[in-house]
C-alpha cells in the first residue's frame, strides 16, 4: 500500500476511536506505532515510539508548562480570584450587566496567571455565579458568561495551548504569548459589549450594581498586585529578554507562592496545589507524547505534504480555503477536547496554511495573506487556538459548559448551552475580525522581533 494511503487510513481510523470515546492520547499512540510498523517494520517503529516520551519531554520550553499551571492553581487556593472579581464587581458593577461583565474581565485577569481555561470555569463557577444569582441575574446569562469567560485563558498569557502550539509546530514561545495578549483582551471586551447589549435590551436579566463608593473601590486596588506582578513579570520578561520565557514562569509562580503564603496558605492547601498541577501537567505531557507519535508516522507517510499538495491544487481564494478549514475544526471540535484537536491537526494542517500563503520564506508583499512566513506561522496559531476556544462552549462536547454545570448542578447543562450562544456569535465575529485584520495579532510580536 502507498505511504499517503496507509495515512488517510490510520487517520481515519484515529477520528473513528476518538468520536467512539478512545482517550487520545491512546487512540494516537496505538495508531501511529501500527502505522510505523506499516511503514518501517517493527525494528524501526520500536525504536522511534520508545525514544519520543524522553526526547521530547527533556525539551526546556516544556518547563513552562508546569510553572503556568502552578501559578493558577497558586492563585485559586490564595484565594485571588475572589479578590479580583471583587474589584471587578466595584469597578465595573455600574454598568448593565455588570457583574457578568465583572465576570468577565476578572476570568480575563486571572487567565493572566492561570493557562487553563477549564479551571478558570471552574473557579468562576464558585465565585461569580453565586453573587449573579443572588443578584436576579437569568440562570443561562450568569452560567453562559462564565462558560465563555473561561476560553479567554487559552489566549491570555500565560496561555498552556499556545504553548503547546509552539512545540508542535516549533515556533518561538516568546512571539506567540506576545502575540496572544492582544487578541486576548479584544475577545473580553467583545464578550462584555454583548453582555452590556443584552442587558439594555432585557434589564430584568442583568441588573446594574449600584450603591458602590470610590472608598470601597480603592479598598479592592492592593488585592491585584500579586496579579499585576505576574502579568508584568511575564510580558516584560518576553518584551524586555531579560528572561527566557521558561524562567519568566518560574519566577513568576515564586511571586504567586510568596503571595499566598502571608495571605495564609499552609501545607494542605499548598499540597492540594503541587497535587493538581501534577495531575494536570501529567495528562498534558501524556498528550504530547501520544500525538508526537502519531506525527512521526504522518512524517514518514508524507500525508502532511500530500495534503498541502491538495490544498494548492485549488484554484479559489485562499480566505476561502482557510474558511472551510476552520469549519472543519468547528465540526471536530465537536466531539474532541481543544488540546487533542490541536494535537492530532496541526502536523496535517499547519503546513498547509504555511504552503498556501506562500511557505516558510516568503514575504508579506508575495503572500497570500499578507503576512510573511514567520508572522503567518504567529497568526495562524492564534486563530487555530481561538476556534479550540469555541469548541470548549461547543455542544455536545464543549467542556466548558459540562465543568460549570458539575460545579453548579442546579443550573441544567441546557440552560449552560443556551447561555452561550451569544458568545459563540460573538466568537465567529471576533475570528473574522482577526483574519481580516492580522495586525491585531501581529503587532506586539513585530516590535519585538522586528
Amino acid at each position: 500500500m502507498d505511504p499517503t494511503e496507509v495515512g488517510i487510513l490510520c487517520m481515519g481510523l484515529l477520528l473513528v476511536l476518538v468520536i467512539c470515546g478512545v482517550r487520545v492520547v491512546f487512540a494516537a499512540g496505538i495508531v501511529g506505532l501500527v502505522g510505523l510498523v506499516e511503514l518501517i517494520g517493527w525494528n524501526g517503529a520500536a525504536s522511534a515510539v520508545g525514544q519520543i516520551p524522553f526526547s521530547k519531554s527533556v525539551s526546556f520550553v516544556l518547563g513552562l508548562l508546569p510553572m503556568f499551571i502552578l501559578i493558577g492553581y497558586l492563585a485559586f487556593h490564595a484565594g485571588m480570584t475572589k479578590q479580583l472579581f471583587a474589584a471587578a464587581r466595584a469597578w465595573i458593577g455600574w454598568v448593565p450587566g455588570g457583574l457578568a461583565v465583572a465576570s468577565v474581565f476578572a476570568a480575563a485577569g486571572f487567565a493572566a496567571v492561570s493557562g487553563a481555561s477549564v479551571a478558570t470555569a471552574a473557579v468562576f463557577s464558585r465565585v461569580a455565579i453565586p453573587e449573579m444569582l443572588e443578584a436576579g441575574y437569568n440562570k443561562r446569562l450568569a452560567a453562559g458568561v462564565v462558560a465563555a469567560a473561561g476560553t479567554l485563558a487559552s489566549l491570555i498569557p500565560p496561555s498552556t495551548i499556545l504553548v503547546i502550539y509552539a512545540v508542535i509546530v516549533e515556533e518561538s514561545v516568546g512571539a506567540l504569548l506576545l502575540a496572544g495578549f492582544l487578541p486576548g483582551i479584544f475577545s473580553a471586551v467583545v464578550y462584555a459589549l454583548i453582555i452590556v447589549g443584552w442587558a439594555m435590551i432585557n434589564p430584568d436579566a442583568g441588573p446594574a450594581v449600584k450603591g458602590i463608593g470610590w472608598g470601597e473601590r480603592f479598598r479592592t486596588l492592593p488585592g491585584l498586585l500579586p496579579i499585576a506582578s505576574v502579568v508584568v513579570i511575564i510580558v516584560s520578561a518576553v518584551y524586555g529578554g531579560w528572561a527566557t520565557p521558561t524562567e519568566a514562569g518560574a519566577l513568576g509562580a515564586f511571586v504567586v507562592l510568596v503571595v499566598a503564603w502571608m495571605n495564609g496558605m499552609r501545607w494542605p492547601s499548598l499540597k492540594a496545589a503541587l497535587m493538581e498541577t501534577s495531575k494536570l501537567v501529567v495528562m498534558i505531557f501524556s498528550l504530547i507524547w501520544g500525538v508526537l507519535i502519531f506525527g512521526r508516522f504522518l512524517g514518514f507517510s508524507g500525508l502532511p505534504e500530500a495534503f498541502a499538495t491538495w490544498i494548492l491544487s485549488f484554484d479559489t481564494d485562499p480566505y476561502l480555503i482557510l474558511g472551510g478549514i476552520l469549519m472543519g475544526y468547528v465540526v471536530l471540535g465537536m466531539f474532541m477536547d481543544a488540546i487533542g484537536l490541536l494535537l492530532l491537526t496541526l502536523p496535517v494542517v499547519y503546513p498547509a496554511v504555511m504552503a498556501l500563503n506562500g511557505g516558510a520564506d516568503v514575504s508579506a508583499a508575495d503572500s497570500a495573506f499578507g503576512l510573511s512566513g514567520g508572522q503567518c506561522s504567529v497568526w495562524f496559531g492564534i486563530i487555530v487556538v481561538k476556534m479550540a476556544e469555541v469548541c470548549l462552549i461547543t455542544p455536545p462536547i464543549g467542556l466548558n459548559c459540562f465543568v460549570v454545570n458539575g460545579v453548579r448542578p442546579d443550573i441544567p447543562l441546557t440552560d449552560v448551552f443556551k447561555g452561550i450562544f451569544l458568545f459563540f456569535i460573538a466568537d465567529a465575529a471576533t475570528i473574522v475580525l482577526l483574519i481580516l485584520f492580522p495586525q491585531i495579532i501581529t503587532w506586539l510580536p513585530d516590535l519585538m522581533y522586528g
